[in-house]
């Protein structure tokens, strides 16, 4: 019988240990705080915005949130980044992608200095991450170790697929796994025999985008199984993994929507905590 993964609740004890960190932090005068910066009207960004900023009040942090038109120049976005890491209030700083056409991600990501950035997208925090040096890590690749290790899937030894090379989940999730002692094999969009790669695993993670790309035929009886994908369909939310089909195959998996999502902002919640931490320790350290 295949086990669904209940990341909901999981993410729910992380943001409530949080939240007793941040009170803790508070009585002292450190209250972590969050920058978001949210570019255009995109819909779906603005859900996924209201959604971060939401817990991060739960958690009783602080909220500062910046909106710019959909026109905004690379010099206004730029200005707005920069003022932000400039504030000692301001933890962590959260550039909403995608960004208007216009814009240079990259560019504008590379802004955030690395000590906030809680997204983990900079080209310093990958540095750090393939080095095995302290550092803020993506927040999708955090939440499935943070789910994996809550269900205590054993990652030392163990053979994972890792379906999926994207620079916010697949690269970063496979030096996480890595650095846990996993035997680790990407799949991308130019692997000829997909079923080769997934079936002999221990552990399957998806994260390509495609809409119910993993099957029966994909995955060994008794695997665990993570659907990193979410897409909106009018039937309702479906993920790259065609779920009810490994029922009774695989050991256990993750729903869409309940599973890796919910972890994702828990992970950020972590991230902007930290990010405030360490921050007093080289405050303390410059003293």
């Amino acid at each position: 019988m295949t086990t669904t993964i209940n990341g909901t609740g999981i993410a729910q004890r992380i943001r409530s240990q949080v939240a007793e960190e941040v009170a803790t932090a508070a009585r002292s005068g450190r209250i972590p705080g969050l920058a978001t910066i949210l570019v255009g009207d995109d819909p779906a960004s603005a859900v996924y915005v209201a959604a971060k900023r939401r817990a991060i009040k739960e958690a009783g942090m602080r909220d500062f949130h910046r909106f710019l038109p959909q026109h905004a120049t690379q010099d206004d976005v730029a200005a707005v980044i920069d003022e932000l890491a400039a504030d000692p209030q301001v933890s962590g700083i959260l550039l909403q992608l995608p960004l208007p056409r216009q814009l240079d991600a990259d560019a504008l990501i590379d802004r955030i200095p690395v000590t906030k950035d809680v997204d983990g997208l900079t080209t310093a925090s990958a540095g750090l991450l393939a080095r095995g040096e302290r550092g803020l890590r993506p927040c999708t690749p955090s939440g499935v170790i943070e789910l994996l290790d809550a269900e205590e899937v054993p990652l030392k030894g163990a053979r994972v697929a890792v379906v999926g090379w994207g620079e916010l989940v697949g690269k970063p999730l496979t030096h996480l796994l890595l650095r846990r002692g996993a035997t680790v094999t990407v799949a991308h969009e130019f692997t000829t025999d997909l079923a080769a790669v997934t079936r002999p695993a221990d552990i399957v993670v998806v994260a390509t985008g495609v809409r119910g790309l993993i099957g029966p035929e994909h995955v060994r009886p008794g695997a665990v199984v993570i659907d990193v994908g979410i897409h909106r369909t009018p039937s309702g939310l479906s993920g790259d993994v065609r779920s009810a089909e490994l029922d009774g195959i695989a050991g256990r998996i993750t729903p869409v929507p309940g599973g890796v999502g919910p972890m994702t902002i828990a992970m950020l919640m972590v991230n902007t905590l930290r990010a405030a931490q360490w921050g007093a320790e080289r405050e303390a350290v410059v003293v």
